[in-house]
């Protein structure tokens, strides 16, 4: 009967197809399948949405009954109707087919007939107005009884019998209420169905135009159906209208009847949220201090054939919280502008927003985390992912708002996504200038920050600024960490975890540029740590006797401080690229350094070595400043290991760096069998003047607790002149002579030297001369041989009077000779045996133009 519950109307029943017939009226309409939903239109009609079905024998809508707990199949074909448009059409479907039922003595069968046969194809629905109590509604359809579509015999015979003598129905006015059965049978809406007049007979068409007005119900069942849909928890919507319906025949009233029947929308079938575009997008300082204005414009298709004007409304904007459970966060008031929607074209809306002072809750950090709501949203954009805004009515929307609307947009919370967009490219320029940097301090533990090499220096940066952001920044702080890379290869890492000050400039744009934002900062002791040594060879290398500028590639994820009219904010992890040029050393820039030995202290001495301590004087040829906590070089010549020399808590200068205190270790032993004889030679060479030159070279323990920068560095070697000396009494004349001048007593074979010790603090002693005097640098005066150890106490000292065998039948003797009284220029050759300490070394000597007196 009719108050029995029913198959959904609008689900698509498939119970098989039966075989089409012709009919040869012109009212007639082709055969269609039983299995075809209420509201699919025939091939010659458009569906409300404004589609044409094809006709493939499946055009009408059939309403044959199946039992209410059978589950509805789903259609085969998708629909993207708006559910709207399904409950009107609805209705309206259920009071047509209850007119039918009621009115006839043989119930049973023709409410079969009626259910399969009766076919609605609805033509247009418009939203004519937004009244105080709901909607107004247009409903155009067409209506017809298809006796084609009955299956059993005779249930089509006695239909089309008894329909065509009763001919026509009739209805009064009628309130027709929608509930919903699943959430406690809560009230959707109302709607007033005008009276309605129905031809019978089948395949005459009833055109149905009349407006409607509808009325929501209880609000809580909206609300819940809205968020069960836009959580994706939607299966199945099943709606149930009831009805007090009056109906006649003719003239013959045939009684009141209470009708329900239910309709189930399945989840495929009710539409999801339009597209959209933002078409505009435009934030600004607001009027009034701590506000911001959001300007913004959105476009979308509307693919469906309904018209409506809606009316100015007011919206909440809101975040997510920490927490899923938490509540959302209110960071603006919206409101849109009167909005026109045209069916089946585009629409337009102005959307202007008010961001009044953020809340400590969107900018503080979430519990057991870093990040705060804002940085979590920002994080999204900035990379280019949606980010996920909240829109809810307001509670408090203009006067001219309807209270229905504004009770049921104020209950539901509709998530909208808000598209990303990367700042790849955002960074215009990165340099670096000024570069100071600082060793590794060995004593410091693994993970101080002292433990890696330190970078200082000032940072300018130009950012792009979005046309977007039309409001004043002000950067303030700055921190970030980087991956430094030399071609495409990774070298270290740049953590600069503390936040260093910083100032912006903005530089508006010329003509169709956008503005830049111009930041400048000085970053001191930003810890570098190197991770690739074949790289960082490979850039020191380039610099040291290479001629081309070394750039290193720079990828950042900076963390910001702006201040701006909504308060202080700190934007985390902007993605920032950057190039930072390195000059090469200019040609020749190893030669200049020039060292120079002022003084010597030994400190230590061995049987094989010697710790001394000097103060040196070197010349920096780079643009670069360092502090050097502490560092530990070899050595070398001739690729042997003759000693070490430690510096610590050096700060190097640009240019001349005067009194550099350096411990240095002499012990040749370290060189292996031939250790020792490579550096007698060498103190040899370089005590007779000789142009000689060490090597120095890091090794794998140079700094302690680096074993990646030390292999690095290992993989170089610097060879420098000898450090000349400055003797004590050195004159321009003199400098690099250790046997300052020498007096011949003729008479009694003897000489005497003037000596200058290095030493400035410890005194050498001679154990063993064994000397040859030359003149002309090949004719012999004399030789000497003494086996009395003798001191040369530093600065200036005289030798003991030395015999001397002369050769006599020697030119140089006789230039002696004619010397006397006067001076002469000798060489020298000498094999000498000195101590210093318990050190004790053979050294040879050959000096050159030694001024010498000859007396009697």
């Amino acid at each position: 009967m009719a108050e029995e519950e029913s198959s959904p109307l609008l689900s698509a029943t498939t119970k098989g197809k039966t075989t089409s017939h012709k009919q040869t009226t012109t009212t007639k309409r082709s055969a269609t399948s039983e299995s075809t939903p209420l509201l699919s239109g025939s091939s010659d009609t458009q569906r409300y949405d404004g589609e044409t079905d094809e006709h493939d024998g499946d055009e009408a809508i059939s309403t044959q009954p199946r039992p209410s707990d059978a589950p509805a199949s789903p259609s085969t074909k998708k629909s993207s109707r708006r559910w709207p448009s399904f409950i009107a059409m609805g209705i309206l479907g259920v009071v047509v087919v209850v007119i039918i039922i009621l009115a006839f003595i043989v119930p049973e069968a023709v409410q079969e007939y009626a259910q399969q046969a009766a076919v609605i194809e609805p033509t247009n629905l418009a939203l004519e107005s937004i009244t105080t109590n709901g909607v107004r509604a247009r409903i155009q359809a067409d209506f017809y009884l298809d006796g084609s579509r009955v299956t059993n015999d005779h249930v089509r015979r006695v239909g089309r019998a008894t329909t065509w003598v009763a001919g026509q129905l009739g209805s009064d006015q009628t309130k027709v209420d929608v509930r919903l059965p699943d959430y406690n049978n809560l009230l959707l809406g109302s709607a007033i169905v005008p009276p309605l007049v129905v031809n019978l007979r089948d395949g005459e068409v009833t055109k149905f135009d009349f407006v409607t007005d509808i009325s929501p119900g209880d609000v809580e069942g909206i609300r819940i159906i809205a968020n069960e849909w836009l959580e994706g928890r939607l299966d199945e919507l099943r709606l149930n209208g009831v009805a007090d319906l009056s109906i006649k025949s003719g003239i013959i009233p045939l009684g009141t009847h209470t009708v329900s029947e239910s309709l189930v929308f399945e989840a495929n079938k009710i539409p999801a949220m339009p597209q959209y575009n933002i078409t505009r997008f435009n934030v600004q300082d607001g009027p009034m201090n701590g506000t911001m204005l959001a300007d913004v414009s959105l476009s979308a298709f509307n693919q469906y054939p309904i018209g409506v004007d809606i009316p100015e409304l007011a919206f909440d904007i809101l975040v997510p919280g920490c927490a899923i459970s938490d509540p959302s966060i209110l960071v603006a008031e919206a409101a849109t502008s009167e909005v026109r929607i045209e069916p089946r074209s585009d629409v337009e809306a102005d959307v202007k927003a008010v961001i009044r002072e953020l809340p400590e809750t969107l900018t503080h950090a979430c519990p057991n985390s870093e990040s705060s709501p804002l940085d979590v949203l920002l994080r999204q954009f900035m990379h280019g992912e949606p980010a996920t805004f909240f829109v809810r009515g307001s509670r408090h929307p203009d006067g001219d708002t309807p209270k229905w609307i504004a009770d049921i947009l104020s209950s539901v919370t509709v998530p909208v996504p808000f598209p990303g967009r990367t700042l790849d490219g955002l960074i215009r320029n990165f340099s670096l200038t000024d570069t100071h940097f600082t060793l590794p301090d060995p004593f410091a533990d693994p993970d101080d920050t002292n433990s890696n090499p330190k970078v200082s220096g000032n940072i300018l940066v130009t950012a792009g600024l979005p046309s977007e952001m039309n409001f004043g920044i002000q950067v303030t702080n700055v921190r970030a960490t980087a991956d430094v890379l030399y071609g495409s290869k990774k070298m270290g890492e740049l953590n600069i975890e503390e936040w260093q000050h910083a100032n912006s400039t903005r530089v508006e744009g010329k003509g169709d540029e956008e503005a830049t934002l111009r930041i400048e900062s000085r970053v001191i002791d930003a810890p570098l740590n190197i991770t690739d040594s074949d790289v960082f060879s490979d850039v020191v290398q380039t610099l040291l006797f290479g001629n081309k500028v070394v750039r290193l590639r720079v990828k950042a994820l900076v963390d910001i401080k702006v201040q701006t009219t909504l308060g202080n904010l700190i934007i985390k992890e902007v993605p920032a690229e950057g190039k930072i040029p390195v000059k090469p050393l200019p040609k020749g820039s190893i030669g200049s350094i020039d060292p120079k030995i002022g003084s010597l202290k030994v400190l230590d001495t061995t049987s094989d070595s010697i710790t001394l301590q000097a103060l040196l004087n070197v010349t920096n040829p780079t643009p670069y400043t360092a502090h050097v906590p502490y560092v530990n070089i070899h050595i070398l010549s001739n690729d042997t290991v003759l000693g070490s020399a430690t510096v610590e808590h050096l700060d190097v200068t640009k240019g001349l760096n005067s009194n550099v205190l350096v411990t240095a270790k002499w012990n040749p032993p370290m060189g292996g069998a031939h250790g020792r004889q490579i550096g007698r030679d060498l103190i040899s060479q370089y005590l007779s003047g000789w142009n000689t030159t060490v090597t120095v070279k890091a090794h794998r323990k140079s700094i302690p607790g680096q074993p990646i920068l030390c292999k690095a560095l290992s993989r170089f070697n610097i060879t420098l002149a000898a450090p000349r000396l400055d003797l004590p009494g050195d004159t321009p004349d003199e400098k690099s002579h250790f046997i300052r001048d020498a007096t011949f007593h003729f008479f009694s074979s003897t000489a005497s030297f003037t000596l200058v010790s290095p030493l400035h603090y410890n005194t050498l002693y001679l154990d063993f001369v064994n000397a040859t005097a030359l003149y002309n640098h090949t004719e012999p005066i004399g030789q000497i041989t003494y086996d009395l150890p003798f001191s040369a106490p530093p600065g200036k000292s005289q030798t003991p009077r030395l015999p001397v065998e002369w050769s006599l039948d020697s030119v140089g003797y006789d230039a002696v000779r004619k010397a006397i009284g006067g001076r002469l220029k000798l060489d020298a050759h000498a094999n000498v045996d000195v101590r210093l300490g318990n050190w004790q070394e053979s050294l040879w000597y050959q000096g050159k133009g030694i001024g010498a007196s000859v007396q009697l």
